[in-house]
């Protein structure tokens, strides 16, 4: 049987050592000891894969262990690859939601950009130049930066 020390594993995935111990104290993970030594499975290699897969992908620790749990079980896979799906498209869902509100947001920016372009060329244009008797200074108020007023739509979140 194949073993892995948590400092192979975390060079392996690119992770610290504490990264895979949280991940064990969530219940992720399991590694047999030798003392104080852990010792890691195939089994906890693979399990530590999927969870990792699964943050990248967006998904909680508590969905994360369900999946991974699933994984384990020795039920047939068509009803576990069903799950995995619709957990997939719920994600896709959530995250094409949150695309859409940073698109928002970016447009929003956009246009904030543009008004004080606008603005910083007009004053540059309107400055006396030196000697004139005019002082520099504040705005005179026409020449504020409006505030965004538009709401943005907040993703849903999960709790997790």
């Amino acid at each position: 049987m194949t073993t892995f020390t948590i400092s192979e594993l975390a060079r392996e995935f690119d992770v610290t050592p504490r990264t895979i111990r949280f991940y064990e104290d969530q219940g992720l993970i399991s590694p047999m000891r030798e003392g104080s030594r852990r010792i890691y499975s195939g089994r906890d290699r693979t399990r530590l894969k999927l969870t990792l897969r699964g943050k990248r992908l967006g998904f909680t620790l508590h969905e994360i262990r369900e999946m991974v749990d699933i994984y384990d079980s020795p039920q047939d896979t068509l009803p576990q690859l069903e799950h995995f799906m619709s957990k997939l498209a719920e994600q896709r869902e959530l995250l094409e939601q949150q695309r859409e509100d940073l698109e928002i947001i970016l447009s929003e920016i956009s246009t904030f950009e543009q008004q004080c372009k606008r603005l910083i060329a007009e004053h540059g244009a309107a400055q006396p130049r030196k000697g004139s008797g005019r002082r520099r200074g504040g705005a005179t108020g026409s020449e504020a930066v409006p505030v965004a007023q538009a709401s943005v739509p907040r993703a849903r979140r999960r709790a997790g």
